[in-house]
């Protein structure tokens, strides 16, 4: 940039504090840097002074001076730092586009397979945060990951398209406006065949688990997870739908392992002594994201997929003679 450069506001950026605005196209500009051009009226919103805390809004005008080679760093340079091969895209792209389930201009849903992780951690080489790099535009985004889900829990994953939409998928979650399914094979039968389960819940120290804590503890948070029996094989092994109405970390496999009935494969809660896993039923984790509803974010109605089974719930559903082709969730859902 020579000289002063005047930016339009895109409507995926309404509402954006001006100094994340900045951020977001000159990431190598300094905060006190910013701060001394607002002061100094070099940074101008449509033509008047304003404060770093400024909210931004579609089709305004951002007076961009001058600044130094550092500064100019776009965010999409920043992504081609280290340019991917062609082929990783491409792969990446490819198996990505096998998981969608519903897209349009706002969000991706996808049934993530058991086994991929959401985002990297320690040792992962490959992982879905990771893989989305393929879908990144010009701009500099990609898609936006708005919940979680275990490595190895399958099913309904939503992803925003824009950072907008994003917002608004956050909101809903946070203001509980969504409903979450989940598919379990469980030890034993639960009794009552539907009910409630509210704990605390807090990391377990020095361990990748979580476990159930007195109210008070430190950083322990209050869960609350419904659950209703569907289908059972004899007292051995149930089908279970659970509903989580929070959103705690392994909040529906802590809160199975609570009530004496945990989730069949599960390596971390499993706490049966003793327990044989029936023939033919593979020692994975049994846990899938069946579907979910959802506003959607531009407020025209709502989202409401779900998601096929993975192959090794399938296989145990199949051996089971359990049928999810008759499943009605609206009417076995758990209650709350």
């Amino acid at each position: 940039m020579s000289g002063i450069e005047n930016k339009t506001v895109t409507p995926d950026e309404a509402g954006m504090r001006l100094d994340r605005w900045f951020k977001a196209h000159f990431p190598g500009l300094g905060f006190g840097h910013l701060q001394k051009l607002l002061r100094t009226g070099q940074v101008r919103l449509d033509g008047k002074r304003v404060e770093a805390s400024a909210r931004v809004a579609a089709g305004q005008t951002v007076r961009v001076p001058p600044l130094s080679t550092d500064a100019k760093v776009t965010a999409d340079d920043r992504a081609n730092a280290k340019p991917r091969s062609r082929k990783l895209n491409e792969d990446d792209e490819r198996a990505v586009r096998e998981m969608i389930l519903y897209e349009d201009r706002e969000v991706m849903v996808l049934n993530k397979p058991a086994g991929l992780a959401v985002q990297g951690g320690s040792g992962l080489t490959r992982h879905l945060d990771g893989m989305l790099e393929a879908f990144r535009d010009k701009k500099g985004n990609k898609p936006r990951l708005v919940h979680r889900l275990d490595r190895e829990t399958s099913g309904i994953l939503l992803l925003a398209k824009t950072r907008r939409a994003a917002q608004e998928l956050s909101k809903s979650f946070r203001a509980r406006q969504t409903r979450k399914i989940y598919w379990a094979l469980v030890a034993g039968v639960p009794k009552p065949r539907q009910g409630r389960i509210s704990t605390y819940l807090t990391r377990d120290e020095g361990e990748e688990r979580m476990r159930i804590a007195r109210h008070g503890e430190d950083d322990a948070q209050h869960s609350v997870s419904l659950y209703s029996v569907v289908d059972q094989a004899g007292p051995k092994v149930a089908w279970v739908s659970l509903r989580p109405i929070t959103g705690r970390t392994h909040q529906l496999r802590a809160h199975a392992a609570h009530i004496g009935h945990p989730i069949v494969g599960d390596p971390k809660y499993f706490n049966i002594e003793n327990w044989e896993l029936p023939g033919g039923i593979q020692n994975k984790l049994h846990l899938h994201a069946r579907r979910i509803v959802i506003p959607h974010p531009k407020g025209t109605g709502k989202i409401d997929v779900s998601a096929p089974l993975p192959p090794h719930m399938q296989q145990t559903w199949n051996l089971l003679g359990f049928d999810a082709a008759q499943f009605d969730p609206d009417t076995h859902e758990p209650e709350e």
